[in-house]
């Protein structure tokens, strides 16, 4: 059992923070290499990377679920149907990705075709997308073996598993994109070629943690691996309103960076620069998030709701500091950062800009996120997409205000993140305030 320590809350979130430090790390190694390539294949990769992570969530959010039920089950002293849950989440898993994998290859292309301005660049977005589309296979794996190991406090397996994927994934980045070694110079799709190898090496890794972690052959999660209609049916049921919130959240974000292309060229390309870093902010955010979640799960199945206070009130103490410390340089050296990125003149000053203005938000989400994660963690999944829902539908209202009917310049426009969190922030609390969220069953 997870003591309340800050020791022991650390020992967990520290490498989950890792392992998003370290993808931030190559999102912008990526970034980096493609914006130095060609500017064109640097904003095809933004918004088909978008486009893919938001298929991805859907996944991810159905291994959340499988974590929240994991963790609870051991809360309560259910170890032994960790195995059938196991199962059960990588047969859903395998349905999904199958759905995700036709739709990108089938449909996505249409879409994209009639909503970019730049026709070249949605050719190049769709060819990034249906490239990544063959990662989703892999995931279908080491998202609930990722999800076991967090639900089991043993992060430092996922935190290795990272390192292993970055430096795969960095180092093929470099071969395939300018073609070194004796490979052809690919450019944009030697930089999706790259992450999708890194996916399957990923896999392989974790399949042999699974295999050789003593806490996992104590569950005997592959010799008792099982798959069981009921469970099936309760993990939907609870991922299933976390997976929509997910892909609300990044498909409204999706749209947002259409109709930035729709503004121009220089729009797109400072708006991708503050994506690239923008995933930094989220290194102890998601960390911390998911950490939250645990902890809340496991207490809760032991009914020990003094304990969840103390837990959470912890918990985002931390998270405000860590976020302080990771992205402090967005407030006090923002060109230097956006340099890294992109060292592309005429783009630095207006996207460091935005940079700094856009620190507050990342605060106030780092404040608010805990009480949003202490709901998901809660099991009350349902109200996790309600809030979700009308957050996105304040956040894509504003947008289309912002950018279609005012036409505000791009600095401007990035204001709709403080709406888009405010709401979350507000409504989250209000719901733990005001509603009974410490009884659910799951």
């Amino acid at each position: 059992m997870l003591n309340l320590s800050y020791r022991t809350i650390l020992s967990v979130a520290i490498p989950l923070m890792g392992s998003t430090f370290i993808q931030s790390i190559v999102l912008l190694t990526d970034s980096s290499f493609l914006s130095r390539y060609d500017t064109l294949a640097f904003d095809a990769a933004g918004n088909g990377g978008l486009i893919y992570i938001t298929m991805f969530m859907t996944l991810v959010g159905l291994n959340e679920g499988t974590q929240i039920l994991m963790a609870r089950r051991i809360g309560e002293n259910r170890e032994s149907l960790l195995p059938r849950i196991f199962g059960s989440s990588i047969i859903i898993n395998f349905f999904i990705a199958a759905i995700l994998f036709l739709f990108s290859w089938f449909i996505l292309p249409d879409i994209i075709s009639s909503n970019a301005r730049n026709m070249e660049l949605g050719q190049m977005q769709v060819d990034y997308v249906q490239i990544r589309s063959y990662g989703i296979i892999p995931s279908t794996i080491s998202l609930a073996i990722l999800a076991y190991f967090t639900s089991t406090g043993k992060t430092f397996m996922i935190l290795i598993n990272s390192l292993i994927i970055a430096f795969a994934n960095i180092g093929m980045d470099y071969t395939l994109i300018f073609g070194h070694f004796g490979f052809s110079e690919m450019g944009l799709d030697g930089a999706a070629i790259a992450s999708t190898i890194s996916d399957y090496i990923g896999l392989i890794f974790l399949v042999i943690a699974i295999y050789l972690q003593p806490t996992a052959r104590k569950h005997e999660m592959l010799s008792k691996f099982r798959v069981k209609w009921s469970t099936i049916k309760k993990l939907f049921i609870l991922s299933s309103p976390i997976m929509l919130q997910g892909l609300a959240a990044l498909l409204t974000w999706t749209v947002f960076f259409f109709w930035i292309e729709q503004m121009g060229v220089f729009e797109l390309t400072v708006s991708q620069n503050i994506r690239s870093l923008y995933f930094l902010a989220f290194v102890p955010i998601w960390g911390f998030g998911a950490t939250t979640k645990t902890y809340v799960s496991h207490y809760i199945g032991r009914k020990d709701f003094k304990s969840v206070a103390i837990a959470t009130r912890r918990i985002q103490l931390l998270t405000v500091i860590f976020l302080f410390v990771i992205f402090h340089g967005a407030l006090f050296y923002p060109e230097k950062l956006i340099a890294l990125v992109n060292p592309e003149q005429e783009f630095i000053a207006t996207s460091a800009e935005t940079l700094r203005f856009l620190f507050g938000s990342m605060m106030l989400y780092g404040f608010c996120s805990v009480y949003f994660y202490t709901i998901s963690g809660s099991g009350n999944t349902r109200y996790i997409l309600i809030i979700e829902l009308i957050s996105v539908l304040a956040y894509i209202v504003c947008a289309y205000l912002f950018i279609k009917v005012l036409k505000w310049d791009i600095y401007s426009v990035w204001s709709v993140e403080y709406i888009y969190f405010g709401v979350i922030g507000i409504l989250s609390i209000s719901y733990l305030k005001f509603f009974n969220w410490k009884k659910k069953q799951i």
